[in-house]
């Protein structure tokens, strides 16, 4: 029988939590997946016991099997795919010989461990090596669990299932509060799998506790044609001796469970802390009779609420050339020349001024603290710079919810420059994400807390890298998740010019491009040699004499900034400046 079939009979219950009840039980020491192909048969009990205490629905011991996690090779790694498989199919058919006993095996596909510095291409290829290896083993089903998101895995899903006849069960981590860690509210996240067209059923596992899931489901407006999943965690755990433990509460358990069963829920089972005797009891409990839904496929839609874009170019006439200046945060506490410059800057025809946030990992003044400190007193629109270096999910979220209640209505997100080598032993970096993800956030934050009057916010272009096919992907990315403009790196070359130029094209994005007015041969050659991602030609350090004066450097400066703004005219939205030293005077002679 299809799973689809049987769903319309009744509910089915899941296995629990695998990796924490096979450690205690056998005192294993290596991450569980290792014991597919090392014990074979301390695998198949676990699943038997599972099943044995009345789950239908069997998921491979396979969550963290991939290559970084297992440490392998292409080759070992489809090794233990197929034996986890086998254990699981091993152990359905012992208990398939139990009289009216019914089961459904599926490939359990967990987030890999180190997304961040890898390629799109690179995590599609190892999804598809797992998916397709699982598939080949006899799986039908697969289970991607424990997600903030689908941006990884649903060209894989869809491919897949481009390819052969499979039900694909998507599974997402969200807190009590209802969010994931990439930001995305619970709502989000169901209506975008509803409306993906290649996700069968969809929910939530790990992370909640079956209370909190409870009232996060109960308050939903649930999606009526996909079926929808609930496998909360036992409850919240405590650290013994550096050990997680969660308590023993099959009973409370069981009955939220049961409470959850009330709701429109095809598939109940448990993640953490839910070891056989959890599955048990709420099998004693859970209301088995198929969950509500209707078979016609309307279109979930996500309806933001009628809001107001308030971006730096807003009342600006067609055609007009934004202007936007960077202003350096101090690196200590005196902020009067930064605050001298900003006010120079009210005089001017400056659109809006940014500040960036400690550039290339060395501390600054918060730039989201200056830049409400110089829009109060000077009343510039100002921008911080928001990277992802130094702060987890939950205290981004945190700064920006502050950042919002104070004012700030215009972001750029950048994904930061690392901390510089010598600091690493003391100072470690975050990057829980990267700028895409954190507009994924922002973009949550616009639809939810700030629909009134939503954060504008862009993104930084490179046009030096090397693949500019690369770039534009990003871009497209970026603008995916709602960038409405792009910062660029400052330009120096006609050869620089034409590549932002073909971003430009190719995308259609709002780009302003990057103009750094160099005031001397030491700084020419130190932005040359020691700042990672701006190219600066020989031709433009030959501008430049040791015996210059100041004066004589500055109008060398700006002479390059006006040709890079003449090669730029024809197609760039407006100009990003970065001045050396905050010598915002310089525009005198630019603008």
């Amino acid at each position: 029988m299809k799973i689809q079939d049987y769903l319309k009979q009744k509910k089915i219950i899941c296995d629990g939590a695998f990796g924490a009840y096979f450690a205690d039980k056998f005192g294993a020491a290596l991450l569980p997946e290792c014991y597919n192909v090392m014990e074979p048969e301390w695998v198949r009990q676990v699943h038997r016991e599972y099943l044995e205490a009345g789950a239908v629905l069997l998921r491979t011991n396979t969550f963290a099997a991939n290559s970084k996690a297992l440490g392998c090779d292409q080759t070992s790694l489809q090794e233990n795919l197929r034996a986890a498989w086998d254990n699981a199919r091993l152990a359905a058919e012992e208990c398939a010989r139990t009289p009216g006993k019914d089961c459904f095996l599926a490939g359990d596909i967990g987030p890999l461990p180190d997304r961040i510095g890898r390629t799109e291409e690179e995590v599609y290829r190892e999804y598809r090596l797992i998916g397709d290896t699982l598939v080949e083993a006899g799986a039908d089903i697969l289970v991607f669990e424990t997600f903030h998101d689908m941006g990884d895995i649903l060209p894989v899903i869809r491919d897949m299932k481009k390819e052969r006849e499979l039900f694909v069960i998507v599974q997402f981590c969200v807190n009590q509060h209802g969010y994931s860690n990439a930001g995305i509210s619970a709502h989000r996240l169901l209506a975008a799998a509803a409306q993906s067209g290649a996700v069968d059923a969809a929910g939530f596992n790990c992370g909640v506790g079956p209370g909190h899931l409870y009232r996060i489901l109960k308050k939903m407006d649930l999606p009526e044609h996909i079926f929808l999943t609930a496998l909360p965690n036992a409850g919240y755990p405590k650290y013994i001796e550096q050990r997680k433990v969660f308590s023993n509460n099959e009973g409370y358990f069981a009955g939220k469970m049961a409470e959850i069963g009330t709701l429109p829920i095809a598939f109940l089972g448990g993640c953490c802390g839910t070891s056989p005797s959890f599955i048990r009891q709420m099998c004693d409990v859970v209301d088995m009779a198929a969950a509500k839904r209707s078979p016609a496929k309307r279109e979930v839609r996500i309806k933001p609420r009628d809001g107001r874009e308030c971006g730096f170019w807003q009342g600006k006439e067609k055609g007009h050339k934004l202007v936007a200046v960077e202003l350096s945060p101090p690196p200590g506490a005196d902020d009067g020349k930064v605050m001298e410059a900003a006010f120079f800057l009210r005089k001017k025809k400056v659109d809006v001024v940014t500040f960036p946030d400690s550039p290339s990992g060395r501390t600054r003044a918060d730039s989201i603290l200056m830049a409400m400190k110089a829009q109060h007193e000077t009343g510039l629109c100002v921008m911080p710079h928001i990277c992802c270096r130094d702060k987890n999910a939950i205290a981004m979220r945190s700064q920006l919810l502050g950042a919002y209640v104070n004012g700030i209505r215009n972001m750029l997100v950048v994904t930061g420059d690392p901390v510089p080598t010598l600091m690493r032993q003391e100072v470690k970096s975050v990057f829980n994400f990267d700028a895409v993800g954190l507009m994924k956030i922002l973009h949550e934050l616009n639809q939810e807390e700030f629909a009134a009057e939503p954060i504008v916010f862009g993104g930084a272009l490179n046009q030096g890298r090397p693949n500019l096919d690369v770039e534009i992907r990003r871009v497209e990315r970026k603008m995916e998740q709602g960038a409405s403009f792009f910062l660029s790196q400052p330009v120096f070359t006609e050869k620089a010019a034409r590549r932002l130029e073909e971003v430009k094209r190719r995308t259609g994005a709002r780009v302003l491009c990057g103009v750094m007015p160099l005031v001397s041969l030491r700084n020419a050659l130190f932005i040359k040699n020691e700042m990672a991602g701006i190219e600066v030609d020989d031709e433009t350090v030959a501008c430049f004499a040791q015996d210059m004066s100041r004066e004589d450097g500055e109008r060398a400066g700006a002479g390059i900034a006006k040709r890079v703004m003449g090669m730029t005219e024809g197609f760039a939205d407006g100009y990003y400046f970065s001045i050396p030293f905050n010598r915002v005077h310089l525009l005198d002679q630019i603008l």
